[in-house]
């Protein structure tokens, strides 16, 4: 008999819409899913309550729960020049009141590297709009937000990718996908494969995702949707940078929002 599906949580942003279109729908074999669409932030604090089966989370919040978790190469999201960016109103240094995308997320453990300030946490879609409402000093913007700040007439203070670049001298890992532990030992190889071939379909046949991407698009113009699958979607996509991830898992460690693993739990499938 068949296993059921697996619940798939991933976000709508169009580089995930892209990438695991043709998963589920059904064009690639080996795994069937059931999706599971909401914010990175959400995700990842679903992920926290051991909900889901597979999930994309930050690689961070992957840090919060990789006692319950392993991660899969395939699927994540990683590279140079993909890095949040803080704006601003006007020129200034980073500073005061600083929005971010959620206290779980790589864009909020990347402000570190800068210093400690003052955040308030709020869904990424909203940032801008709270820089351009003056209700905080700075922002820190993820997916689109790299390529619409400037129409709404704010300022980049800061590229915390290419931060991280320098300091690291590694890709900067985002997210990847994470398995429960009790279903990797059956699942895991298979999903992989899975999670693979479905970005490969993707990149064989662009226009085939092209409704999927556009419906859960959030009105975003089809030039900025372009820009953001070209910039997220590479060959990281397809096998996650293992130092990487343990690099920032270990700068984590070190900026206390999780504690090092005693047990050598694996941190791959």
């Amino acid at each position: 008999m068949d296993r059921p599906a697996l619940d798939f949580g991933f976000s709508p942003c169009p580089n995930d819409t892209f990438a695991f279109h043709a998963l589920v729908h059904g064009l690639v074999p080996g795994l069937r899913v059931t999706p599971w669409m909401d914010d990175i932030e959400a995700l990842n604090a679903r992920a926290e309550r051991s909900e889901g089966e597979l999930t994309k989370l930050s690689i961070p919040a992957f840090g919060r729960v990789r006692d319950r978790f392993v991660l899969l190469r395939a699927g994540g999201a990683a590279g140079f020049g993909v890095g949040p960016i803080v704006v601003a109103r006007s020129p200034r240094e980073v500073g005061g009141r600083v929005a971010i995308p959620g206290e779980r997320t790589t864009a909020a453990l990347l402000l570190r590297l800068l210093g400690r300030f003052e955040t308030v946490a709020m869904r990424f879609d909203q940032i801008e709009d709270a820089v351009v409402r003056g209700d905080v000093d700075c922002g820190l913007l993820i997916h689109e937000g790299r390529f619409t700040y400037q129409a709404k007439g704010l300022t980049l203070l800061t590229d915390l990718g290419n931060v991280w670049e320098e300091r690291m001298q590694c890709p900067l890992p985002l997210a990847g996908i994470a398995i429960r532990r009790d279903l990797a030992p059956t699942l895991s190889a298979v999903a992989n494969q899975a999670l693979r071939a479905s970005v490969d379909y993707a990149f064989a046949h662009p226009e085939a995702s092209r409704d999927y991407v556009a419906r859960h698009a959030q009105e975003m113009a089809p030039e900025v949707t372009e820009r953001h699958i070209r910039l997220y979607v590479n060959d990281y996509t397809r096998a996650l940078d293992e130092a990487a991830v343990q690099r920032m898992l270990t700068f984590g460690e070190q900026e206390g929002l999780f504690s090092p693993v005693s047990d050598n739990l694996a941190l791959f499938a």
